[in-house]
């Protein structure tokens, strides 16, 4: 059986019937595995992405030395230690372009005819839409507690034309210019992945007709709402599955706030957004997980919730 969920404008809501067995969804379909497989190949990176940023440690002690007692020595080895740091950066700069590339597929899929349907029936793929906001969330988050990622790109930006001039190091630069010039926009996002798929979905809606943005927009308030009610309900044993969903709600909250004109704080929105973020806060993991950079994300990424017609309550909550 579905979770009756409550989804549409204002003070009323029509009730709808979903539940997303984010445990054990397979295709249905020839064409759903398709999609799937296409979808499958990127995201099946995703973990050893997340381990790498995990591990990044930096190059802090290098850099430091070279700026506080410059000189050939020094300066060598902060660049040769900086080199192999970069090409690790430019791993989680080429997989962010290979989700550019990917997520759209699952737009098209879930949101060209009826959202609703599409999210029952293709379970695969909404589990693949929940995949990828676990993955730009977690990304995110480790993203901004480690601040050697911008350190070191930004010590490379600064050496990178004096290493083009040297004759010993200029066979070592593989990064040049334009391409160092686009990841350093894309660190420069407090949350660059979320950026990624903001912007993706942005481009995607004013380039392909055949999706209007009320059905995407209300996917995303259907995918929030639905992965707040299985937490609620503890539809879920693991705290796993549980802070899963729960970075899916936050995702496609931030997303939805981007594309709506209203935002998700509206009332409008069809989003239970105070329900939303009181689970952010009551949920407690028994592991060492928190909800913490979920709220910092609902506080910092969406633009609508120091709207003045965002209810006064919501903004509280969020304080």
């Amino acid at each position: 059986m579905g979770n009756l969920i409550f989804i549409g404008g204002g003070e009323k809501h029509d009730p709808v019937d979903l539940f997303l067995d984010f445990e054990k969804a397979q295709p249905e379909t020839d064409e759903e595995r398709v999609i799937y497989d296409a979808i499958a190949m990127v995201l099946d990176r995703a973990p050893e992405i997340l381990d790498k940023l995990t591990n990044y440690t930096g190059c802090e002690e290098h850099i430091r030395k070279a700026i506080t007692n410059p000189g050939p020595e020094t300066e060598d080895e902060a660049w040769l230690a900086v080199l192999p740091a970069v090409e690790q950066l430019k791993e989680f700069y080429d997989y962010s372009q290979e989700l550019e590339q990917c997520f759209p597929k699952l737009l098209t899929a879930l949101c060209q005819d009826d959202p609703k349907t599409n999210l029952e029936k293709r379970q695969a793929l909404a589990k693949q839409f929940a995949d990828v906001f676990d993955f730009v969330l977690r990304f995110d988050d480790l993203k901004m507690l480690n601040p050697a990622i911008q350190n070191d790109f930004s010590y490379y930006r600064r050496t990178l034309n004096r290493m083009k001039l040297s004759k010993k190091h200029h066979g070592e630069i593989t990064i040049k210019d334009e391409l160092a010039n686009r990841m350093s926009l894309f660190f420069a996002y407090p949350t660059p992945m979320m950026n990624v798929i903001n912007e993706t979905t942005s481009n995607f809606l004013s380039q392909n007709s055949s999706v209007p943005q009320e059905n995407l927009t209300t996917a995303l308030a259907l995918m929030a709402s639905v992965c707040e009610d299985m937490v609620t309900k503890k539809r879920f044993a693991t705290d796993d599955i549980n802070m899963f969903c729960l970075r899916c709600m936050t995702g496609a909250i931030i997303l939805f706030d981007h594309l709506h004109p209203h935002g998700a704080f509206s009332k409008k929105s069809g989003i239970p957004i105070r329900a939303c973020i009181t689970i952010l806060k009551t949920f407690k993991p028994e592991s060492d997980m928190s909800t913490d950079g979920l709220l910092n994300a609902l506080r910092f990424t969406t633009v609508h919730l120091n709207d003045p017609e965002t209810p006064n309550n919501i903004k509280q909550l969020l304080e």
